[in-house]
């Protein structure tokens, strides 16, 4: 869909700041899907080496939600996602274990329709002394009307487990957390159609935006570290390597 009203915003374009704020300036059901990996409430600053990371290449900065106040953080960005989603748009959430709860009952309480509670098996996790290693994240798929919303059937048999092994960008620049691009073709194949609007508002080292560019859709993104920005945009301008060597 072309020739949208953004309010002040344009399409394919990123933005710096904080997205429970720069949403709220987005039209009523301006955007076709969202598809973001929110900040998990948990600390990230001793977890630079997971994975087998040099610490050097993790950008800093990482912005966190205190745990008492990720219920009101989650229902607050949630229910301006609800706003501007359009009426046959969907939203894909990712979440830990740890506040799965908060992201369960902020759905609900906005006025989304789940649709699935898919899981994304991972390779690896990180190593554990007395409780299970967690190797999987959830990803909440959503709709505001269960009767009216895209779903490309793109495979005959389409399973609510996903087996997608981490991006393992060894040697490169990278932020703490980062989305595996073919989780996100397979989600923009399922969930939008070729010049759809898809917006991203913890864009994070930006793989949403540049998947969605990559496969003909439009997007926009926040990000509130700067850092994080420039490295998306550096990603989106084809000046940074955006694939990855091996498998963790």
């Amino acid at each position: 869909m072309n020739d949208r009203n953004l309010g002040p915003y344009q399409e394919d374009r990123v933005y710096q700041g904080d997205a429970t704020r720069l949403i709220r300036d987005l039209p009523d059901s301006a955007i076709d899907l969202l598809v973001t990996d929110p900040p998990f409430a948990i600390d990230f600053r001793a977890q630079r080496l997971n994975y087998n990371r040099t610490g050097s290449n993790v950008l800093e900065g990482y912005q966190e939600i205190a745990g008492d106040e990720y219920e009101s953080f989650t229902r607050e960005w949630m229910s301006e996602a609800y706003r501007v989603l359009s009426p046959s748009g969907s939203m894909y959430v990712f979440s830990g274990w740890n506040h799965l709860k908060d992201i369960l009952g902020g759905l609900d309480g906005v006025g989304f329709t789940t649709q699935n509670h898919l899981i994304w098996k991972y390779q690896f996790g990180v190593f554990t002394k007395k409780k299970y290693v967690t190797s999987h994240y959830h990803v909440l798929f959503v709709v505001k009307d269960p009767k009216r919303y895209t779903f490309n059937k793109v495979e005959h048999y389409p399973e609510d487990v996903w087996d997608i092994k981490r991006e393992y960008w060894k040697g490169r620049k990278k932020t703490p957390t980062k989305l595996p691009s073919e989780i996100v073709r397979k989600i923009l194949r399922f969930s939008s159609n070729p010049g759809d609007i898809v917006l991203d508002p913890f864009l994070g080292s930006g793989t949403v935006a540049v998947t969605a560019k990559e496969m003909g859709r439009h997007f926009i993104g926040f990000e509130v570290v700067e850092d994080y920005l420039s490295f998306a945009n550096e990603r989106l301008s084809g000046t940074v390597w955006n694939s990855y060597t091996g498998n963790g």
